[in-house]
């Protein structure tokens, strides 16, 4: 099962870098998605896939049997929500730029501003 997830995981991480190399922003947020998603699947699997209980004791205490590891859960929902955040920033930044430049290609999208010509000139 975890040789499986593995081969996933590096599939995906492929998947995110090539995507992220491509000359479209579009692509660029694709990939940085899929990134997210593999490194969450890494998460879960770094903590041996098992069929556990859930991480609650009963009312007397003491466990009754092997309990899930509530920590990997917890890292994943957290990383899950941050790449949601990071995901809506980034679509409205590229819909801006998008919109301004008028292509989601890398070239045409210029960092340099030109200086502000003078009144006179």
């Amino acid at each position: 099962m975890e040789t499986g997830l593995i081969l996933v995981v590096g599939m995906l991480y492929a998947a995110a870098i090539y995507s992220m190399l491509r000359r479209s922003t579009v692509r660029l947020a694709l990939g940085l998605v899929l990134l997210g998603s593999a490194t969450n699947l890494a998460l879960f699997t770094t903590n041996k896939v098992t069929r556990s209980l859930p991480p609650l004791l009963p009312k007397g205490g003491a466990p009754v049997g092997p309990l899930a590891d509530p920590v990997p859960q917890s890292f994943i929902l957290t990383a899950i929500v941050i790449n949601f955040g990071m995901l809506a920033l980034l679509l409205v930044l590229v819909h801006l730029a998008e919109r301004t430049v008028g292509s989601d290609e890398m070239k045409h999208l210029n960092t340099e501003v030109p200086p502000p010509s003078a009144p006179g000139e």
